[in-house]
């Protein structure tokens, strides 16, 4: 079949976007091709609001076939976090025949080149883009995320994270040309003269293991860099969040057919429930790069028994918060609030621990004790969760039972600075919302350390009580250090302060805001200019994205002659 998108379309269409994300990468400045705002969508062939929901809809209790070979079965079993069950049912692989199929379009993918697959990628992209509401309602229903989050952070924020992904692939890949001359002088004798090629080799196929939080942002940054550097991918998601990766995958396939490649470049793993098919995937010769984002304990398997792959993880951490003094009180207090309040707290930069002087911080509204300062702040979520149509729309709804466990358990931790409580969604009365629960801890006690030195994943904060700043200092660095963590914030009107923070996270590798008080939060990043995680700690072995994220999903090949 005859390709629909020509190389000199695709370029022509896409070459100026990847041009400003190479250069926006390099500046580091804001700049976004995709809108935030939902009135932005409903032209130009992208589905509006309304067209969205009906598109999502029509998915309800059907067959997502995607005509991959090596479908021995269908499974899917989700489950809305806000009630309703989704019906869909996804094809099951046959791995000894799919994995062939997904290598056998390897080489012309190859001989496209970097920029021919940059292109495909940034079609994918547009298409997806295009298709933002249907896929925020799906996001929405297998993350609990609330509508205007899963709009935002699995639509335009992951494209964005997919396209800064495909323009880092392009300049490794692109660093070394495409062919040289080598001649070497030889004095009186004739020179030696070669001539070189140059070629990015994929590694192999590449195995995504979906989250259930974030299916989108999280999956799109390895989808886009392993794709864009020559590898298949075969998508496996969470089991309860299918469908935002499975529409990924469609769309993937159906543009690798319209530019005349093999569409088994990209497949879907679904599984039967409890049927663990992500261990299976990981140790198979075949797969030779894996992108993972979830539990220590599974990435610390990957990182242990995968060893004939790349293996790429982002893990749990322990967040923290240096509370040492701050020149705008109320900002910092509604800032904070906001952070922990955000989607239950159930972003992996959420902070959790908050560690506040016993003796107080200096303020601009004046010295606040410890208890005051804790006071505050649960009185400042509060308020930003007094209204429960207001609270709806941040929370969104608890994910699984184990989040609702760990909020249910953690008043028996310590003395309850704010009890949380339970809200109803008027439209999904099943839905599980709850608000968030900050707990007092004296951080000189060691049973208290057992529990602000573990992850308590979800709407649950610590407030520990330290005996100086440079007390706090030190625990944050040991923090850091032994269980990694993804963010780090501090509030100080101090040099020595803040020098001394700044220092601890620049040698144990950990993401530094400082003195956030306005409309910017320590839980968010922007692509193309912030970096997601380090790699340089115990939370996550890489960062999105930079260039060691893409390097090492392909090798150079010299042939000289």
């Amino acid at each position: 079949m005859a390709a629909e998108l020509t190389a000199h379309q695709l370029i022509a269409q896409h070459r100026p976007v990847l041009d400003q994300a190479l250069e926006t990468i390099r500046t580091r400045a804001y700049w976004s091709p995709h809108p935030e705002h939902p009135k932005a969508y409903g032209e130009s062939g992208s589905l509006s609001l309304p067209e969205g929901k009906a598109a999502f809809d029509a998915l309800l209790g059907s067959r997502f076939d995607l005509d991959q070979p090596g479908t021995d079965d269908w499974a899917g079993a989700e489950v809305s976090p806000y009630g309703p069950e989704l019906g869909i049912t996804y094809p099951h692989p046959d791995i000894d025949t799919l994995l062939p199929a997904m290598r056998a379009g390897m080489r012309a993918w190859r001989e496209a080149g970097a920029e021919l697959r940059a292109m495909v990628c940034l079609e994918i992209l547009a298409r997806i883009s295009a298709r933002t509401h249907e896929l925020a309602h799906a996001v929405m229903h297998t993350s609990g995320q609330a509508f205007m989050m899963a709009f935002q952070a699995g639509g335009p924020h992951a494209q964005d994270r997919g396209l800064e992904a495909v323009a880092y692939a392009y300049v490794e890949q692109s660093r070394t040309p495409d062919a040289a001359e080598w001649n070497k002088p030889q004095g009186k004798r004739d020179p030696l003269v070669m001539d070189k090629r140059f070629t990015p080799v994929a590694r192999g196929i590449a195995l995504l293991i979906g989250c259930n939080t974030f299916p989108t942002w999280n999956g799109y940054p390895g989808l886009f860099a392993s794709l864009a550097t020559g590898n298949p991918v075969l998508v496996k998601p969470h089991p309860r969040a299918v469908l935002p990766l499975a529409l990924t995958v469609k769309i993937a396939r159906e543009v690798l057919a319209d530019a005349g490649f093999d569409p088994n470049l990209v497949a879907l793993a679904a599984e039967r429930p409890g049927e663990g098919i992500a261990k299976t995937l990981a140790v198979r010769p075949e797969v030779k790069i894996i992108d993972y984002t979830g539990s220590t304990a599974f990435g610390d398997w990957l990182e242990a028994n995968a060893r004939q792959a790349q293996v790429y993880t982002e893990k749990a951490g322990v967040n923290t918060v240096v509370v040492e003094s701050t020149d705008n009180y109320k900002g910092m207090l509604s800032n904070l609030a906001f952070s922990l309040s955000l989607y239950s707290g159930q972003m992996c930069t959420t902070p959790q621990n908050l560690l506040i002087p016993r003796e107080g911080i200096d303020t601009d509204a004046g010295a606040k004790s410890y208890d005051e300062v804790v006071s505050d702040l649960a009185s400042a979520v509060g308020g930003l969760l007094g209204d429960d149509a207001r609270a709806n729309g941040i929370l969104g709804a608890l994910v699984n039972p184990d989040v609702k466990a760990r909020l249910e358990a953690a008043p028996s931790i310590g003395e309850v600075a704010l009890a949380s409580r339970e809200i109803t969604n008027p439209e999904f009365p099943d839905a599980v919302v709850r608000t968030p629960v900050i707990v007092k801890l004296d951080g000189a006690k060691p049973d208290a350390e057992a529990a602000y030195l573990s992850e308590c994943f979800g709407p649950v904060s610590f407030a520990v009580a330290v005996d100086s700043a440079a007390d706090a200092v030190e625990l944050l660095r040991r923090t850091v250090r032994d269980k990694g963590a993804m963010t780090v914030g501090t509030y100080t009107t101090s040099d020595e302060v803040a020098d001394a923070v700044q220092e601890v996270c620049l040698e144990e590798c950990a993401q530094l805001s400082l003195n956030l008080t306005g409309g910017v939060y320590v839980n968010q990043t922007a692509a193309f200019s912030d970096f997601h995680g380090s790699g340089g700690n115990p939370a996550a072995n890489s960062a999105l994205c930079d260039g060691a994220f893409v390097a090492n999903r392909f090798r150079v090949v010299e042939v000289r002659r």
